[in-house]
Order: structure tokens, then C-alpha cells, then sequence
């Protein structure tokens, strides 16, 4: 074997600059130049011109140039601090009883919507299909336990994706599968899925482009305001 013509050297690895810039990349800077829009940093055809940019680039370095010339892309963390969570809840911390119970048997069920979702939800699928969807869902609590039991049934779990999200359980002859999550914000909610399933399904993961609707409303905040002074300048 020609180990010099297999051999890698270490500087090959590419740069962070050279990396493909992901959606999320996108969003991140789009939200920098409408926040510069807002506090009049950028006209309305300098934010056009580099939102356009934006949409077509392709590696990470590519991204920053649009932002070089504006304090919050300095300002931003060099990675997420994402907040610790444990495992599992402290014992005692949550009631024993369930405030939201969902079943079927031989039929199904479905919680979604705009809804209340308590510290503790119970969910039993036997021989039947159960849904919790708490994409649109109020939280009161920053803690939310959700007991899922699938027996020859089907439990489906949705949440957003900005909450932290842990798992705990097991299958005998199904599946058992939560998407973890870890949010960067420390007062996000945590949801803590607790389930078993027997020759059945439970299943828990976060449904994309769905957030927290009070973080989601801050978010449209700022939209609405560069909005604003985006058609105050065109009426000029």
C-alpha cells in the first residue's frame, strides 16, 4: 500500500467559513439585517438587495459578508449555550395526577390546537391511535410530564421546536423513540415524555417551523415593526 498517497494531511479539514450554510444560517442572518432595518441601519433597498443575497448563498462565509458592517453580528455568541436540563423531573416537583388524560380504545384520539397544557398529561392508546399535538399549545408551566402507555395502539407526540425535550422508556415488541431536544433559552419549556409501549408505538418529536407562541409573538414583533418603517419609507 502507498501510504503517502493515502495519507491525509491535517490542514485539509475546511474551514468553519467554507462550511454549507444550513436554513437555519439563513434565517439567523435574515434576522440581523430586519432587526438593522428597524433601528435604520440599512435602507429598504440595502435590506432588500442583501436579503436576495442571502437567499442564495451557499457556505457560511458566503453569509457573513451581508452582516460584516453591523454590531449585532458581532454581538452573537460564537456557539449556542443551550440550557442544561436534566433528565429527568425532580422527584416531588410535579403532581401524581394527570390534569389532561387522552384515550382510545378501539378508536382515536386527538388533542391539538390552542390549548392549555398542564404539568402533567396521561395518554392510552389500546388498540386505537392517540395524537398530542402541542405545537399551538399555551404553557403555564415550564415543566411538562406526558405518561404515554400504546398497547397494540399508536401514541404520536408533537412539540415545538424551540422547547428542550427527554425521554424515558421502552417497548416489548414496538418502538419506543423520542427526538431530543435542548433549547438555548433556560426558560423554555421542558417536556419530559414518560412512556412503554406492548406490540405498539410511541413516538415523540418536534414539528418544524412550529415555536412557543409567546417567543413566536416577539419574533413577529420585530417583523411587524420593520414592516412598518419599511412601507413609511416607500409612502415618501
Amino acid at each position: 500500500m502507498d501510504l503517502q498517497k493515502h495519507a491525509q494531511p491535517a490542514d485539509t479539514a475546511p474551514r468553519p467559513a467554507d462550511l454549507r450554510a444550513s436554513d437555519a444560517d439563513r434565517d439567523r442572518v435574515a434576522d440581523i439585517l430586519r432587526e438593522a432595518l428597524a433601528e435604520g441601519r440599512l435602507t429598504a433597498e440595502e435590506h432588500a438587495e442583501r436579503v436576495e443575497g442571502v437567499l442564495h448563498t451557499k457556505t457560511v462565509g458566503e453569509l457573513d459578508v451581508f452582516i460584516r458592517d453591523l454590531p449585532a453580528a458581532h454581538d452573537r455568541p460564537a456557539a449556542p449555550a443551550y440550557a442544561s436540563v436534566p433528565h429527568r423531573p425532580l422527584p416531588g416537583s410535579l403532581p401524581a395526577d394527570a390534569d389532561t388524560s387522552v384515550v382510545a380504545v378501539f378508536s382515536s384520539a386527538v388533542r391539538r390546537g390552542r390549548w392549555r397544557a398542564g404539568r402533567r398529561v396521561h395518554a392510552f392508546a389500546v388498540f386505537g391511535s392517540v395524537e398530542i399535538d402541542l405545537s399551538e399549545a399555551v404553557f403555564e408551566y415550564q415543566q411538562v410530564v406526558i405518561k404515554a402507555v400504546s398497547v397494540f395502539g399508536d401514541v404520536q407526540i408533537r412539540v415545538p421546536e424551540n422547547v428542550s425535550l427527554r425521554g424515558t422508556g421502552g417497548s416489548v415488541l414496538g418502538n419506543f423513540e423520542v427526538s431530543t431536544l435542548d433549547s438555548v433559552q433556560s426558560d423554555a419549556p421542558v417536556i419530559y415524555v414518560d412512556g412503554w409501549s406492548v406490540l405498539g408505538n410511541v413516538e415523540a418529536r418536534p414539528r418544524r417551523g412550529r415555536f412557543v407562541a409567546d417567543i413566536l409573538d416577539r419574533v413577529q414583533g420585530k417583523l411587524d415593526k420593520a414592516d412598518r418603517k419599511l412601507r413609511k419609507h416607500l409612502d415618501r
